[in-house]
């Protein structure tokens, strides 16, 4: 039985976030971690993603991911976060979250445990970085322990470079050169996850 809970939770409005999560899910589990795929819940009205095509589309297809929950990051001793940035920070629907998770903080339940985070925005300087740091803020909030890619693997500059997690620009194939960075980086994670678990 694996040391290693990791607990993959993502959004992901038009999928991108959502496959940047399935690459980074089966490196860990390659790595040896039992994992659990999660998006997080749509707080945008029903109406409004089934008013555009592709993000009806994605949500469609993300139907059948198990919801993130509370138990789920009392269950977990590891997490890797994935959203989209929305004007230099976490996704809202990620926000709203975060922010049920207050009782578990309160009862250092989301302390001393491994913690990454990835990204997407439109362009390069869409405020990747800032949201990357923004959520990592949080988590030095929880206590845990922020377990970023650094510059630990040729993957990291091959794919552009960010230190703190990867980040992909939307309307860019995800390339090889980008699941060999996210698969970096969750191998990483569930590497220094073992070590402490």
């Amino acid at each position: 039985m694996s040391t290693v809970k990791l607990a993959i939770v993502y959004y992901s409005t038009y999928g991108l976030n959502h496959r940047m999560a399935e690459v980074a899910a089966e490196a860990a589990k390659a790595a040896g971690a039992e994992v659990r795929l999660l998006r997080v819940a749509e707080t945008a009205p029903a109406d409004v993603v089934a008013g555009q095509d592709a993000w009806k589309a994605a949500a469609e297809k993300q139907a059948d991911v198990p919801v993130a929950t509370p138990a789920d990051m009392e269950w977990a001793n590891a997490y890797l976060f994935s959203t989209p940035t929305r004007f230099g920070g976490a996704t809202s629907q990620m926000r709203a979250f975060i922010d049920t998770l207050g009782g578990l903080w309160f009862q250092g339940k989301l302390a001393n445990k491994p913690v990454s985070a990835m990204t997407s925005a439109q362009n390069p300087h869409g405020g990747q970085e800032a949201t990357i740091l923004g959520l990592y803020t949080t988590f030095l909030h929880w206590g845990s322990i922020i377990v970023a890619p650094g510059y630990t693997d040729q993957s990291v500059f091959a794919a552009g470079g960010n230190p703190y997690g990867y980040s992909h620009t939307s309307g860019a194939e995800l390339d090889d050169k980008a699941r060999a960075a996210i698969a970096h980086q969750a191998k990483r994670l569930v590497e220094v996850a073992a070590k402490l678990a």
